[in-house]
């Protein structure tokens, strides 16, 4: 909520300041670059304590010390998953994607050799 509370800041400063310029007939490019160093100095002297808390907000999401974003039925069925799996070494668990169709082999003229049964 942090990042998207400075991020709404930033832009209640830069969306006026581009009004503005476009209005002074600065260029669209030139509107954007003014309007776009003139919010952030601001942002950056007067907003440092909201900039600090979505600074911290997105440290907080990226390292491993997030709270994980599943259910918690996801969660019991990991759980479940990983008991079945420490209870039982031998089983290994693998990820099938889709499968590839089967490709056939061209027919020719003669079969194919037989093999004895055993």
């Amino acid at each position: 909520m942090a990042f998207l509370k400075y991020s709404l800041i930033r832009l209640a400063l830069f969306a006026p300041l581009f009004v503005l310029f476009m209005f002074l007939k600065l260029g669209a490019v030139l509107s954007v670059i003014c309007a776009a160093l003139i919010a952030f100095a601001v942002s950056y002297l007067f907003f440092q304590k909201q900039r600090d808390a979505a600074a911290a907000a997105i440290h907080g999401r990226l390292s491993g010390k997030a709270k994980p974003l599943r259910s918690e039925s996801e969660v019991a069925d990991a759980e479940a998953e990983d008991s079945l799996l420490d209870a039982n070494p031998d089983v290994t668990i693998r990820n099938s994607g889709p499968k590839a169709p089967e490709t056939k082999a061209p027919e020719t003229g003669t079969p194919a050799p037989k093999t004895p049964e055993s």
